[in-house]
């Protein structure tokens, strides 16, 4: 592996360790209360969800073959954002390594619990957002940065 992608290779593994480790500690939690609901704030509470779809609990369809078939997507996505981060200049690489860090661990949790716990509940006035984790922190904000570095960015068309 070349010296110039140690970095990047540092920031996927830091996310998925610490996506990893806020996951297992509300798994755990959860084992040791009868009724897991913990409320931080008005608007931020903890509890866990089991998310067998994608992002933010969408296409939750029952079936493993559907399950598997969304599982090698997201597999085959990952190789595809991996051939975007060598092959981008060093501001997208870091936006990429941050969604790979946060796919990396939903992908792991895919394949060890056959679903992925989703944790934070944002909500305002009894609306709900869909439930997510820290990887989905992580992939939203590097998608996010990427369609603001395309927007704004100076290349010539």
């Amino acid at each position: 592996m070349k010296k110039k992608y140690l970095n990047h290779i540092l920031i996927i593994s830091i996310i998925f360790l610490v996506d990893r480790l806020s996951k297992i500690y509300v798994i755990n939690l959860a084992d040791d209360l009868s009724n897991f609901n913990i409320t931080i704030t008005t608007f931020l509470n903890i509890i866990l969800v089991w998310n067998s779809g994608i992002g933010f609990g969408l296409f939750q369809l029952e079936g493993n073959l559907t399950y598997n078939l969304i599982t090698i997507l997201i597999i085959i996505i990952n190789f595809v954002i991996i051939y975007l981060l060598v092959n981008s200049d060093n501001t997208q690489k870091f936006f990429f390594s941050m969604i790979l860090g946060g796919s990396f661990g939903n992908l792991f949790d895919r394949l060890y619990y056959s679903a992925v716990p989703d944790f934070i509940d944002l909500n305002y006035n009894n609306f709900h957002w869909f439930v997510f984790n820290v990887a989905d922190i992580f992939i939203t904000l590097g998608i996010l940065c990427l369609i603001f570095v395309e927007l704004f960015s100076d290349k010539k068309v």
